[in-house]
């Protein structure tokens, strides 16, 4: 894939925000970004698949949420693990996705932070996983990695289950490919729209890259020629 049609987070944001003005709600584009996620895993024959989705408090986890609620129509046996407490989740849209979660109690189980086992119960899944959904970190991430993301990605990539990350592999930056600490090792990852620059330098990383259309109109776009 060419790094000329590659952009820069900053330019995604503006896109992002230009699609909302054109009348393509963030809460649409967050149901788009996890159905393509869960699609690309429907060729694997979920029906069965033990699936863990690791899911930060932003919209990175929004897109897991929704990915497990596909999945868990699938057939899939999901596990969603929450990086945070279910008050931290930052946007109303993944907020909005998580509520959904919550009542699938027979199809979907939520473990959050505010568990006192949460820990344990994440190394059990993840150990008896067929595939790990990395949806901690997106675009957004800054710095190095704190705990207990750290030590999450370490169990991560010790793991022998199929990796995917939503968007970007998390504690990978998605403008310079540098590492933030950590970052997990995807055996592929799905980004939204266009790739983003970092991605295209960091194959060992990445895996296997797929851009997935999320809805996004062409006159959006030209936010990146023309500015908003």
């Amino acid at each position: 894939m060419a790094y000329e049609s590659a952009i820069t987070p900053e330019e995604m944001r503006a896109i992002e925000e230009r699609a909302e003005r054109l009348g393509v709600s963030r809460l649409q584009l967050m149901e788009n970004a996890g159905k393509g996620v869960a699609d690309f895993v429907a060729r694997m024959d979920p029906a069965g698949m033990k699936v863990v989705v690791v899911a930060g408090t932003g919209n990175n986890g929004g897109d897991g949420f929704v990915a497990a609620r596909h999945l868990a129509a699938y057939e899939s046996i999901v596990k969603v693990f929450l990086l945070g407490r279910e008050e931290e989740v930052k946007t109303a849209e993944a907020s909005h996705n998580l509520r959904i979660i919550k009542e699938m109690k027979k199809s979907v189980e939520l473990v959050s932070l505010s568990d006192e086992s949460f820990m344990k119960k994440l190394r059990q899944a993840l150990s008896e996983a067929d595939l790990i959904i990395d949806a901690i970190f997106g675009t957004g991430i800054k710095g190095q990695l704190r705990e207990p993301h750290a030590s999450v990605i370490d169990m991560i990539n010790h793991s022998r289950a199929y990796k995917l990350a939503v968007d970007v592999p998390s504690g990978l930056d998605p403008l310079t490919g540098e590492v933030c600490g950590r970052a997990v090792r995807a055996n592929a990852t799905i980004t939204f729209h266009r790739p983003k620059r970092g991605l295209l330098l960091r194959e060992d990383l990445v895996g296997e890259l797929l851009v997935v259309n999320i809805g996004i109109p062409p006159e959006a776009d030209l936010v990146v020629q023309d500015g908003p």
